[in-house]
Order: structure tokens, then C-alpha cells, then sequence
């Protein structure tokens, strides 16, 4: 056999890490490795599997959008998949254009896994116009190469179509579809009691706008096995470093903020993989909230679950899929979970799932893309490696002062500064041969060695949540 014909196919995915990479949180947490929003790995981990077979081999991007990187792609890569959440959404409008510069710089095909439009409830796509041409220019440059784009759900589609758009396919988003064309869900008990064990997320905008922080407190008061589960970068840090320079983590009444009550008695997670993720959510009967992809993990898990929707991005996939759901606008504050699950269907998500996967497959065979399921072991040998895998544990609250707590960070931050110190040396070899000399503003140490700022903003990060956690409760 040649070596042409021996060759895998290359896949280039947009993604935050490769399901396999299995780094400490600190580092996890410094390269962020999920993109801001944990969630994000949900749908990438399930591409990375989804695509894997045989004849092809998949590679993360990290993420990377650089134009300047096209030409290596080009030859290096044989298709370019990109799955999204919602992207078409104000403050992702210079991602969305630096995403475009790469692509209409692409020979290869680039291929969409689902892209979402972000409104509210109404489906109301008013606060989008302004950014209308820098969509249209993605769209555009996509379907240049490739067959038909792929989206989230019914907003979506009517929001391209709208433009003049018509190779549009709802094909919902690859989370749903990490264990084929089969979905099995059932309530494990009658009803939930105060010994259940009860999972809830949501986003800071959620507790803020909506008074999910009222529907929690209640949870937690009735629940004692109640779990908060986090997924922001902000909450990451908050529970791992007791801090974050992130001004929304200082709602206090989030889970994730060290002064809450769930914080302090071990009751929020936040994770940095979602085999870990997954696999935790196992033990629990019922998980809700609003955040869509913290009850799809729930889901995945074989956990029933009800998404309080805020936006059209989580209402759409639910009405896609047949997940359970309210709008979250219209659920008082007093509900219990229990009302939840006890309302919970979850007939159409199961009888429709398989229409669906043979859907969103055959859009994939439309655009080139084979797909572990139909060409390759179904997922098996992918699912192999991860179980062999060391991955760190879940993002937890730092409410331990002992030394095996705190050696983990001790020893990483240590890593960092002599990182800094041999860059802070490099910098200073290179400013050294410039003429004329350039002065640089540094501060001095007490043994007089200069300190490069990175260095001291890693001393404050540490120092600060230890100094807190020390200090005696007032």
C-alpha cells in the first residue's frame, strides 16, 4: 500500500483541548482550556469522538483562529470542523470576524457542527441586526466550503434564512449524539425526597435577572445533598484561588463565591473535563437549571433533567431535542425541584432521538465527514483510551488550609515564577542589544534583584486567598 493511500485523513477541530489531554487544574484553569465556559467541552469532546474512525485523525485547535496560519493548515489538514454554541451573539462578534479571516483564506473544506443565534425568549433577533454583516460574511465564507451549514435549532435556521440563506439544516448540537443513534432515560425513583441527591446550575445572569438564587436557597434548605455545578472560568477561579479579577465574581449570591453557604460546606463543582463531569453526575436523580449543556451532561449521565431557558439559544435545543424545560421567565421562585421532576416527559427525547442522529449524520455525509457510528467501532476504542487516562479531579471550594491541600498550588505557582523569571532573562538579554538602550520600568526586590510585573501579579493571586484563608472568621 502507497503511502498516499495509507495516509489518515486529517481533521482539524475547533476546540478547547483533545479530550486526551489530561493536564493539573492549575494549568487547566491558566490556559483555560474550555474557552470560558466549560460547556464548550461537552460539544467539542463529543465532535472529537463522533468524527474518529479509521480512516481519520482528529486535532484540536486550541482554539486558534490566526489568518497568518492558513497556509500550514491547508497542508497540513485535509478539512477544517468547526462546532459551535452561540456564536452569533454581540460580544462574540470579533471572534466570529477573526474566525472569518482564517476561513476565507482555507482551500479545504470547513465544515459547521451547529451554530446557535443568541435573543431572548421571543425570539427576537432586533439586537443582532448590527452585527448582521459580520455574519453574513461567516456564513458566506463557509458555504464556499462546504455543502450546507449546520444549526442549532428553529431560531437559527429562520435567522440565516431571513438574510437569504438557504443550505441551512437543523441538526441541534454533537453533545446529544456522543453515544450514537441510542438514548435511554428513566426516572430511577417515583419522586424526590430530601435524601435525593439534586444537582442544579445556572449563569450569573440567571440568579441575577431571573432570582434563581431564591429557587436555590430553597433547594438548599430542603435538599441537603443539593450540588451546585459551575461552568464559568470566573467560578473556576473563584473556587480554586478564592478570587477572580472578573467584576461579575463578586455576586455574592452565586454558589461559587466563598462567602455563599454551598461554598462553604463542599457543595459546588466545577470540571475541566467532561468524562469526569459525566461520570460524577452518575449518582445524582435529578439535575435542572439554565444552563444547557450542565443538564445535557446530567442527561448523558442518564440523569433526568429540566433546563429553566433564558434565551433562545437554550429554548431552541430544548424544543429540538424534546428536553424538558420551562422558560425561566415564567417559573415563580418558590418552585421545588421535585414539581420539576415530577412534570418531566421525556418521551419525544427518547422515541425522537434516533431520527435526529440519523439527521445530523447525514449532514456530516453530505459535508465528507464520516462518522465513528456508521464507518467506524462505535466510539469504542475513543471511550478506551479516555478510561485509561488520569484526569484531574473536579474544581472544588478552597476551604482546606492543610499542607497536601495547598502543595498542589504551592508548587505550581513556583513553576510559573521561574517560567517568568527565564522569560523576564530573555527580555532583558534582547532589550540589552538594542541601541539605543531601552529602560524598562521593574521593581526591585529586597535582595535587589528585579521582579517582571507578571511575577507580581503571581504573588498577589497567592497571597491574597491565603491571607484570607488564615485569617480567623469574624
Amino acid at each position: 500500500m502507497t503511502d498516499a493511500l495509507a495516509r489518515k485523513r486529517r481533521i482539524l477541530l475547533r476546540s478547547g483541548k483533545s479530550p486526551f489531554d489530561a493536564d493539573s487544574l492549575e494549568r487547566s484553569l491558566h490556559r483555560d482550556v474550555f474557552a470560558t465556559n466549560a460547556g464548550n467541552l461537552i460539544f467539542s469532546d463529543a465532535a472529537h469522538k463522533i468524527l474518529t474512525t479509521p480512516q481519520t485523525e482528529v486535532v484540536s485547535n486550541g482554539i486558534r483562529a490566526v489568518a497568518s496560519e492558513a497556509e500550514r493548515i491547508n497542508e497540513e489538514y485535509d478539512v477544517f470542523v468547526v462546532p459551535l454554541a452561540n456564536a452569533f451573539r454581540p460580544t462574540f462578534e470579533r471572534a466570529l470576524t477573526r474566525m472569518t479571516q482564517l476561513i476565507k483564506r482555507l482551500r479545504i473544506p470547513v465544515v459547521v457542527l451547529g451554530v446557535g443565534a443568541q435573543a431572548d425568549l421571543r425570539y427576537d433577533a432586533t439586537r443582532l441586526k448590527p452585527m448582521e454583516p459580520t455574519v453574513r460574511q461567516f456564513v458566506t465564507a463557509v458555504l464556499d466550503r462546504s455543502v450546507s451549514i449546520g444549526v442549532r435549532g428553529e431560531f437559527t435556521e429562520q435567522y440565516l434564512k431571513d438574510m437569504g440563506f438557504r443550505d441551512v439544516e437543523v441538526i441541534g448540537c454533537p453533545s446529544m449524539f456522543m453515544n450514537g443513534e441510542t438514548f435511554t432515560l428513566d426516572k430511577r425513583v417515583e419522586s424526590l425526597t430530601p435524601d435525593s441527591r439534586v444537582s442544579v446550575n445556572g449563569s450569573h445572569s440567571a440568579v441575577r435577572a431571573h432570582g434563581l438564587d431564591a429557587v436555590i436557597r430553597r433547594a438548599h434548605r430542603r435538599y441537603p445533598h443539593l450540588r451546585f455545578v459551575g461552568q464559568n472560568l470566573l467560578e473556576a477561579e473563584l473556587l480554586h484561588w478564592r478570587e477572580t479579577a472578573h467584576p461579575t465574581g463578586a455576586q455574592t449570591s452565586m454558589p461559587t463565591h466563598p462567602s455563599h453557604p454551598m461554598y462553604r460546606e463542599d457543595k459546588v463543582r466545577l470540571y475541566v473535563d467532561p468524562a469526569t463531569w459525566i461520570g460524577e453526575l452518575r449518582e445524582f436523580d435529578f439535575s435542572f437549571g439554565s444552563r444547557i449543556h450542565g443538564n445535557i451532561a446530567a442527561l448523558l449521565a442518564g440523569v433526568p433533567s429540566t433546563v429553566l431557558c433564558s434565551d433562545s439559544r437554550t429554548l431552541e435545543l430544548c424544543r429540538y431535542f424534546g428536553i424538558p424545560h420551562r422558560k425561566i421567565s415564567e417559573v415563580p421562585r418558590t418552585v421545588d425541584p421535585a414539581e420539576l421532576y415530577e412534570a418531566a416527559d421525556f418521551g419525544e427525547l427518547v422515541n425522537g432521538h434516533k431520527e435526529r442522529f440519523l439527521r445530523f449524520t447525514g449532514f456530516m455525509e453530505k459535508n465528507g465527514l464520516e462518522n465513528t457510528f456508521t464507518h467506524g467501532d462505535g466510539g469504542a476504542a475513543f471511550d478506551a483510551r479516555l478510561a485509561g487516562l488520569t484526569l484531574p479531579p473536579a474544581v472544588r471550594p478552597w476551604i482546606d488550609s492543610d499542607p497536601e491541600t495547598l502543595s498542589g498550588r504551592f508548587n505550581w505557582l513556583r513553576g510559573r515564577m521561574e517560567e517568568l523569571s527565564s522569560e523576564n532573562d530573555q527580555l532583558r538579554g534582547q532589550l540589552a542589544r538594542k541601541t539605543p538602550p531601552v529602560s524598562i520600568k521593574v521593581q526591585t526586590s529586597r535582595r535587589g534583584a528585579t521582579l517582571p510585573s507578571a511575577y507580581r501579579r503571581a504573588r498577589r493571586v497567592v497571597a491574597r486567598p491565603v491571607r484570607k484563608l488564615l485569617r480567623p472568621e469574624e
